[in-house]
């Protein structure tokens, strides 16, 4: 069983009353809990900083109408097929695709692939998220 250990924090109440809206919003049971999420959610960062592996998701919203568009993301992607671990394609209207990539590899190669992506001409919206393997995370 891990060791749970206490401690206080000293926060301005302003602070406090806004970081408890917060949490209600969020339906957090405790604040425990939202500070231990907000706490992962930095060493999550610090993993894509050190470039360890990761994972994450790219998201992409395009108008496929837009001439080669199609053939230039998914030739990007084949030349990074080894980070891909799974594509899904949706039609969200007559003109618009969303697609969204499951990917995993160093933290630098991923950003290289997403910014590819996402400034290809067409695409309306794009984003990468970012995070882990779970490795190391408590």
């Amino acid at each position: 069983m891990k060791k749970l250990v206490r401690f206080g924090v000293s926060l301005d109440h302003h602070l406090l009353d806004d970081f408890d809206r917060l949490i209600a919003g969020k339906n957090y049971a405790t604040r425990s809990e939202a500070l231990r999420d907000l706490i992962r959610d930095n060493l999550v960062g610090q993993e894509w900083d050190e470039n360890k592996d990761t994972v994450g998701t790219i998201t992409l919203v395009y108008d496929h109408h837009v001439r080669d568009l199609t053939e230039k993301l998914t030739d990007i992607q084949h030349d990074y097929q080894r980070l891909i671990l799974s594509a899904m394609h949706v039609h969200l209207d007559h003109d618009h695709c969303l697609e969204v990539l499951a990917v995993r590899g160093k933290g630098r190669e991923i950003r290289k692939i997403a910014d590819r992506l996402i400034a290809t001409k067409g695409v309306k919206h794009g984003k990468l998220t970012m995070t882990t393997t779970g490795k190391g995370l408590s």
